[in-house]
């Protein structure tokens, strides 16, 4: 998965420092789209001494080098381009793809908290921790990470395979956000319902995964179909259908959890829990 990038590791503790000679800076346009030179699948980000203006914020730190969010570019170097993070999901991967994504998930999140939601007045970060400071009346506002979860609904040897109406082409499973008062397990139940129309039972914890391009902490679970009949949702779906193990079809790439549970349930490493 994106997230799975060993021997390398994500430090997101907030230790700003001085920059260093291979550091990275992160630049975004208006439009949310990344600057980056891509190459063979790889991704290369500006360096300090690349001509950036504006304050610079300290994001993170992989492979020992730094990753800064800068406010724009004055000169954009040879061969490098604003590509959407959409677009680099199917171009690219390794460390820096998820460097990218959970660059993407803080810029969203400082660019939304500009100003402090009490009072109106301009927000700066805090000196001590990863949080938004108001400077007039002192409301802390910390990262936002929107909870959802991936669904592998198993019909004996079958599993629910479904596609989305607009956007992702590929094949994927049922998933949406835990809503305000709701449990996991309980989201799980009223997911599979409102887009199936199928009650589920056994549910059983698999994985989670952060997904930065959405905000999200995505938290894998399987269960058992008690009901067999699906009744889709095509307001959000245009597919849903029980799909046998060996006639599953994988994404693309192997960046994401709903294809790591789907390959799982593939190879007969996932079943039914018998009752």
């Amino acid at each position: 998965m994106i997230q799975d990038i060993a021997p390398y590791k994500l430090n997101n503790k907030y230790c700003p420092r001085s920059f260093k000679k291979n550091d990275r800076v992160i630049v975004f346009d208006d439009e949310d789209r990344i600057l980056v030179k891509c190459s063979g699948g790889k991704l290369e980000f500006l360096h300090p001494h690349d001509e950036c203006s504006g304050g610079s914020i300290y994001l993170f730190s992989i492979a020992g080098f730094g990753y800064y969010l800068a406010d724009e570019c004055v000169r954009i170097p040879d061969n490098y381009s604003f590509l959407t993070i959409r677009q680099l999901r199917d171009l690219a991967g390794g460390y820096e793809l998820f460097a990218a994504f959970t660059a993407y998930h803080l810029y969203k999140w400082y660019l939304q908290n500009r100003y402090c939601g009490f009072c109106g007045a301009l927000t700066g970060p805090d000196s001590k921790e990863r949080a938004l400071r108001c400077e007039k009346c002192g409301n802390i506002i910390y990262p936002r990470i929107n909870p959802a979860v991936i669904v592998g609904v198993i019909n004996e040897d079958s599993i629910l395979i479904t596609r989305y109406k607009t956007g992702y082409a590929h094949n994927a499973l049922i998933a949406g956000f835990t809503e305000i008062g709701e449990t996991l397990e309980e989201t799980v139940e009223r997911e599979v319902m409102e887009e199936a129309g199928i009650r589920v039972r056994n549910i059983r914890y698999y994985k989670s995964q952060p997904w930065g391009m959405a905000m999200d902490i995505l938290v894998g679970f399987y269960c058992d179909a008690c009901d067999t009949d699906i009744k889709m949702d095509d307001s959000e779906l245009k597919y849903a259908q029980w799909t046998k193990r060996e006639d599953i079809v994988l994404q693309p790439n192997d960046l994401s959890l709903t294809n790591e549970m789907m390959r799982m349930f593939k190879e007969g490493k996932i079943t039914k829990v018998l009752t």
